[in-house]
């Protein structure tokens, strides 16, 4: 993960296939499941998505719309959802979706629809501000007969399953994020160290010294958290508001890093064949998906015992 980040790889959505949908397969799946997906998503014989938003419901996982209800050995799903990572080139999608519609978040579950069932349609490959390399589409599905083997774990509890899983697919996030403000730092660092302006170093002038300087300490507490947020995912210990403080905390940082950074390459920092000028881009949804980093502060706020309902 930290390799890509500092690659600026927005090809395909690996860590999504390999981390986020290969293991809800691997805890919540029947053995049948395992069987059929599992080998042929690790020899990349088929790519997996997960579908949570919608048109009308984004981090708010407990609006979605889109049904999955029982009819003999069946589950017949209706609904659409977007903004979904590796939508296009998907082989099989984990669909967040509603079995019982009158419980609310209570009565969600997930079920694994695959490619091939009638019904399911994959609509436009989304224009994007950044990650271009990477297919993020909208999906669609009519009356899709999903055969009731396909549900993950138990009916009605794919929110418990998705508060389980979520706390792993923010630290994937903050990894990112922190490889990413390290790999700006020393791009910045050696770009100042050759560009010359007024007949100087850029790195010479006290300003970019003093700027560095203070973007190196604040990008090394935060790989401090991070591994301390990673020491605790290894030992079973971390908690969803502390994943939630990594993801917010350590996106925003990057954010402002790969900012200042880009404003120290100067006019070059502009221009899309400078590492610096694509990872300001593909930044900015680091932010938004995983969660909104709003919604982030709302669920550390909450753990905290303040305001709303626990």
């Amino acid at each position: 993960m930290e390799e890509q980040a500092r690659a600026n790889n927005s090809s395909l959505g690996w860590g999504l296939h390999s981390e986020i949908v290969a293991p809800y397969l691997l805890r919540y799946g029947s053995d049948h499941l395992k069987e059929k997906y599992l080998p042929k998503m690790a020899a990349g014989e088929m790519i997996g998505a997960i579908a949570m938003s919608e048109p009308g419901a984004g981090s708010d996982l407990q609006a979605v719309k889109t049904s999955a209800l029982k009819k003999g050995a069946h589950y017949i799903v209706n609904g659409s959802k977007t903004f979904i990572t590796n939508g296009w080139h998907c082989d099989l999608v984990i669909v967040v979706a509603k079995t019982d519609p009158a419980k609310g978040a209570k009565g969600t579950s997930l079920v694994v629809v695959d490619a091939s069932m009638q019904g399911f349609t994959k609509g436009k490959r989304l224009k994007k501000l950044g990650l271009k390399g990477q297919d993020t589409a909208e999906l669609f599905f009519d009356n899709v007969e999903v055969p009731a083997e396909n549900l993950l774990g138990q009916e009605s509890n794919g929110f418990i399953y998705l508060m389980q899983e979520l706390p792993w697919e923010r630290m994937q996030i903050a990894i990112g994020a922190i490889a990413k403000a390290e790999a700006a730092v020393e791009w910045t660092k050696a770009y100042v160290s050759e560009r010359k302006a007024f007949g100087k170093l850029i790195s010479s002038f006290q300003n970019t010294r003093f700027k560095l300087a203070e973007l190196a300490t604040e990008v090394q507490i935060a790989r401090v958290f991070v591994d301390r947020c990673l020491e605790l995912l290894l030992q079973d210990k971390l908690d969803t508001a502390t994943a939630s403080m990594a993801k917010y905390w350590v996106t925003d940082l990057e954010c402002r890093v790969i900012d200042e950074c880009l404003q120290l390459h100067g006019g070059y920092g502009f221009m899309w064949e400078f590492p610096i000028a694509r990872a300001f881009v593909d930044a900015r949804v680091q932010r938004i998906y995983g969660g909104t980093n709003e919604i982030m502060k709302e669920v550390i706020s909450r753990s905290m015992g303040l305001g709303g309902e626990k």
